[in-house]
C-alpha cells in the first residue's frame, strides 16, 4: 500500500511538475533565439510588427534567414528601414494567417498572406519552392504559431 501511495504521488508530482512547465516561445522569441534571423527581427521591430506576432496568432512566418537579407542589392536594407510603409508591406507579405505545416503548403498551390497578394507555392524536385524561395527548414512550432524558414526575401509585386 505504502508502495502504491509513494507511485501516486511521484505521478502527480511529475504531472505537476509538467504542467509548471514554461510554454513553447512565439514567434518573435523563436526567431530571436535561433541567432539567424537578426535583420528579419530588426526589421519586424522597426515596422512595430512585433506586438503583432507575439499576439495569440495562429501565423505561418515565412522567415527569411540573414543569408536571405544578405542577397538583396547593397542598400536595399536601410532604405526599408527609412520606408516603413514599404517595409511593412513585404514583411507582412511574409505572414500566413493560420498555421500551415510544409506538407500543407505544398498541397495548396498558393496562398493569401496578411499583406493581400498571394504566394505561389510549387514543389520541385521534392522541395517545396514559395514563389522562388526555397523552404530550407520547415515546421518549427512555436506557441503562437509556425515558422517555416526560407532562402531569399519574398517581394511582393
Amino acid at each position: 500500500m505504502k508502495q502504491m501511495f509513494a507511485a501516486i504521488m511521484m505521478s502527480l508530482f511529475a504531472l505537476s511538475a509538467h504542467a509548471q512547465c514554461p510554454p513553447k516561445a512565439d514567434l518573435v522569441e523563436t526567431a530571436i533565439s535561433a541567432g539567424q534571423f537578426n535583420t528579419l527581427v530588426a526589421a519586424v521591430d522597426a515596422a512595430g510588427l512585433v506586438p503583432t506576432l507575439k499576439g495569440p496568432g495562429p501565423f505561418t512566418v515565412l522567415a527569411p534567414t540573414d543569408a536571405a537579407f544578405a542577397k538583396l542589392p547593397a542598400g536595399t536594407i536601410d532604405a526599408l528601414l527609412a520606408d516603413i510603409p514599404t517595409l511593412t508591406k513585404i514583411l507582412t507579405y511574409h505572414v500566413i494567417p493560420g498555421e500551415f505545416s510544409a506538407k500543407n503548403l505544398a498541397k495548396l498551390g498558393k496562398v493569401m498572406t496578411v499583406q493581400g497578394q498571394e504566394v505561389e507555392i510549387t514543389v520541385r524536385g521534392g522541395k517545396l519552392f514559395l514563389n522562388d524561395s526555397e523552404v530550407v527548414m520547415s515546421n518549427i512550432k512555436t506557441s503562437n504559431g509556425i515558422i517555416q524558414v526560407i532562402d531569399t526575401v519574398l517581394l511582393p509585386k
